[in-house]
């Protein structure tokens, strides 16, 4: 650690630490305490779980999970992150298609485990035994996020054939606890997301009355999204409180025991994290002026990723397609310059390939060899969504900007 940060802004912050690494990751603990804060504020009815896929960064665990979260685990490998973290099992939620016997056998007494399909519930029925588990059901609903009918999903099962199969042939071992839901991610409209939580607490009175006892836990699932686009705006996490306070409440005074849940992962992370590289050289290619970065496409992929749907789509806006793509413009680019945007040039990175671009015909400051660009929303699916293993070149710093102004590498 390196102490001393706390009275400076952030833009010395990342100067200083450019001093010392070519390319890094820097999350501010500062901005995940003010977004995670915003959250219970506006929403005392409902305990939140973090989406460790996100960003397992093992500080920024630590900094969610202080805040009192649980923890959204889609792996067996994310189960025992959330453990080492210090979580008790029964905040820590198992989710994920095609799970394995030894995936349920090494999460069983370490997490709740959330089944995703009749054939995962035969399975857990078989390794409960004679002792008996309880679990939870992914629910692939008769509604789609935003309202219309259920669509198709390899993700969870659908409600008619989990009603079907809990009156017809229910488990023998397992005891039903609860149903998880999550149809979309990244939505920013207030009015959209309040309609999909009265249709989760109407689908949740739904499977009450099936099971014949109360639900311990009705896992809402996320659709937070953070502003990506500066034409897009952020989502009015105030107006989304007032919109469903009523419903909630209503919920929870008929049903006590029942928990109300809500996952989120970008929203607790993204904004709170910058991406840094630096400059290693300049040329001039028949008059385009490029700039080679180091570790774009191996260091932050996503932007590169938005370069090339912007470079092949005829669309003027893409549909996302999450986590990988939001948009087109879902990062800002910056330099540590004071002076105004002199020159067009490219932005690649120092990969042997021709897709290792980041941007063209863009406008910055003369930037010469060791100067720092820094990308912005780079707190949530970034590190983990990079090929950082491409070419084996050095990998990027992680670093941990801590509310106390510590650096944490």
């Amino acid at each position: 650690m390196e102490g001393g940060e706390n009275t400076m802004d952030f833009k010395t912050i990342i100067a200083r630490q450019a001093e010392r690494h070519d390319s890094f990751y820097l999350y501010d603990e500062r901005r995940i305490l003010e977004d995670t804060e915003r959250l219970k504020r506006n929403f005392p009815q409902v305990d939140f779980l973090y989406s460790i896929k996100c960003n397992p960064h093992p500080q920024v665990l630590r900094s969610v999970f202080r805040q009192g979260f649980g923890a959204d685990a889609a792996s067996l490998g994310e189960v025992l992150l959330a453990q080492e973290a210090g979580l008790p099992k029964e905040q820590i939620y198992y989710s994920a298609p095609g799970k394995t016997s030894a995936d349920i056998r090494g999460a069983m007494g370490k997490a709740v485990l959330i089944a995703d399909s009749l054939g995962e519930l035969g399975l857990l029925d078989q390794l409960a035994g004679e002792a008996g588990l309880s679990v939870g059901v992914r629910v692939n609903p008769e509604f789609s996020f935003t309202g219309g009918p259920g669509l198709s999903s390899k993700f969870g099962v659908d409600e008619d054939q989990l009603f079907r199969f809990l009156r017809e042939s229910p488990p023998a071992h397992l005891r039903i606890a609860g149903i998880h839901v999550h149809l979309r991610s990244q939505e920013l409209h207030a009015p959209v997301l309040a309609a999909y939580y009265e249709n989760m607490l109407a689908l949740a009175e739904r499977v009450r009355q099936v099971l014949g006892y109360e639900l311990e836990y009705v896992n809402m699932g996320s659709g937070m999204g953070i502003q990506f686009s500066p034409e897009d705006s952020p989502l009015d996490v105030e107006a989304l409180s007032h919109a469903v306070t009523d419903c909630l409440d209503a919920f929870r005074r008929a049903h006590p025991s029942t928990r109300l849940i809500i996952e989120t992962g970008r929203y607790a992370v993204g904004k709170s994290g910058v991406y840094a590289t630096k400059v290693l050289d300049r040329k001039v290619s028949r008059g385009v002026t490029y700039l080679i970065l180091k570790n774009t496409l191996n260091g932050f992929a996503r932007p590169s990723v938005a370069y090339m749907v912007r470079r092949f789509s005829q669309e003027a806006a893409p549909a996302p397609w999450e986590p990988m793509f939001t948009c087109k413009d879902a990062f800002g680019i910056l330099t540590l310059k004071d002076e105004p945007p002199c020159e067009k040039v490219s932005l690649v990175g120092n990969l042997c390939t021709a897709t290792d671009i980041v941007a063209e015909g863009l406008f910055l400051p003369r930037l010469d060899r060791g100067d720092a660009v820094v990308f912005t929303n780079a707190g949530a699916y970034a590190a983990v969504m990079t090929p950082m293993q491409f070419a084996s070149l050095e990998r990027p710093a992680e670093l941990f900007l801590t509310a106390e102004g510590e650096i944490v590498e």
